[in-house]
């Protein structure tokens, strides 16, 4: 297991846990003795962003309808093409393929003149905090393997994902809430693998919150406050009693610490997710009426509340296996999509910005892989998966503002310049969290696993 040092952790982990009413002193003990996993560490090398949004689009986004400008595309409509590659000769209904024209004008935005689909005209306007990757590229087809791959690295078989690693790396600021939260209306492909620990020690499990009246279920206290009291001393006595017995396994300590952790949640979370203290002028720029507890502009409001409170990891998941981006039929189904998500993140994009937050907050945009500049007919009205070739970006703490970053081909097909695959995506925001991506390692099964198995580059063109 990577090794971390941390003068002040200590310190630290004795006055979080002094005097705890449901903490054992004999797991306080432990965790002095540095099993804590959850307590906070320093990174491998200063970096200025100390937490992480992730938004993430399911289903596929359309590079060459959004963020990839492709005049030639537009020019050479119903024009025939090769299938010169396995995944298209050898699919049925695709021996003959032709291109298909972008369906949405692009524009010049900012200063920095980068161009941008009418699809996001909010997006649109913050393109000068934006660090745009044309040239993204991945390594399946299929939505589970790559939405998986995008979360965890790994195409075929679960991983910790992004998040968990995440808060391996850097444990906690605030122990009244998770290190790493998932706000979704409903499962996205891969399921909760997507937010998964697997070997990595369950606290750096992913805890989903769903949108809605109650985010966070059976959050409040069943019983009154003095007999919760009653029952939290109970099970302090048998915890400290069973805990001794097991050779102070850590496993069983970071199981126990999860009880402080959820005890924490009562208070911390109703606080969190109330958006009542927010004003009018605030809740009109997400897009949202006051009252309202479910929407995309709700998940980013939220988020911004969340990394405010120390949260380091928030993922924004923006639909389910349903009603997403994935337009086989009709790219205008792209349109709602585009308008449910392209306020908000633009919202949440200003906001952190005129907070301060920005300054040492990642904001990540992304899906699992683009759309087929091509279909097997000139007037075909949707796009299929395209793994070759789609975009992404980055802004916030240590991304360089207003740039464009790698290209594609003039049809969109293949990422043609300064290609970017999904290990090198990880390992550039792990060295944003100031990561040697190589060096954060977990040993499990025999061998060091890291986010990005055995491949990865930091994409240093895109820091600032």
């Amino acid at each position: 297991m990577n090794l971390f040092v941390n003068g002040n952790r200590r310190s630290f982990l004795r006055s979080a846990v002094a005097g705890s009413i449901v903490f054992p002193a004999i797991v306080r003990q432990a965790l002095a003795d540095d099993s804590d996993p959850l307590a906070p560490r320093e990174p491998h090398f200063p970096a200025k962003a100390k937490r992480v949004i992730f938004l993430y689009m399911t289903g596929g986004v359309s590079h060459v309808d959004t963020f990839d400008p492709k005049p030639a595309l537009a020019r050479d409509h119903g024009k025939e093409i090769k299938a010169d590659h396995p995944e298209i000769k050898d699919r049925p209904g695709y021996e003959r393929i032709f291109l298909k024209r972008p369906q949405w004008e692009f524009a010049r935005h900012g200063e920095c003149g980068t161009e941008v689909s009418s699809l996001f005209p909010h997006v649109a306007r913050c393109v000068d905090d934006i660090a745009l990757i044309r040239s993204m590229h991945t390594s399946h087809s299929n939505h589970y393997n790559a939405t998986l791959g995008i979360h965890t690295g790994s195409f075929a078989f679960a991983r910790p994902s992004i998040g968990s690693w995440v808060s391996y790396g850097l444990g906690t600021m605030n122990r009244n809430l998770p290190s790493f939260v998932v706000i979704a209306p409903k499962q996205t492909y891969a399921g909760t693998q997507v937010y998964a620990n697997d070997f990595l020690p369950g606290a750096h499990q992913g805890t989903l919150v769903a949108p809605g009246p109650n985010p966070v279920v059976d959050i409040k206290p069943r019983v009154p406050a003095n007999l919760q009291r009653l029952e939290l001393e109970a099970l302090r006595r048998q915890d400290e009693a069973h805990f001794a017995s097991r050779d102070f396994d850590p496993m069983l300590a970071a199981r126990i610490r999860s009880f402080e952790t959820a005890f924490g949640m009562q208070m911390a979370v109703p606080e969190a997710f109330d958006l009542g203290s927010e004003s009018d002028a605030t809740l009109r720029s997400y897009g949202l009426e006051r009252g309202r507890t479910d929407g995309f502009g709700w998940q980013c409001l939220a988020a911004r509340r969340l990394v405010e409170r120390g949260v380091r990891f928030v993922e924004l998941i923006d639909s389910g296996s349903s009603d997403n981006w994935d337009a086989h039929g009709d790219m205008l189904t792209h349109i709602p999509l585009a308008k449910n998500v392209d306020r908000p993140i633009a919202a949440l994009l200003q906001d952190l910005k005129r907070r301060g937050l920005l300054d040492d907050t990642l904001v990540v945009w992304t899906t699992e892989f683009g759309r087929t500049p091509f279909n097997n007919t000139a007037d075909a009205k949707g796009r299929e998966h395209h793994p070759w070739a789609f975009s992404s970006w980055l802004a916030g703490a240590g991304v360089k503002p207003g740039i464009v970053h790698g290209a594609t081909d003039e049809h969109g097909l293949r990422a043609d310049e300064k290609p970017v695959h999904v290990h090198d995506f990880h390992a550039t925001i792990l060295h944003l969290m100031g990561f040697d991506h190589e060096r954060l390692t977990y040993r499990h099964g025999g061998r060091d696993y890291r986010l990005t198995d055995v491949a990865g580059r930091v994409v240093k063109e895109v820091l600032a």
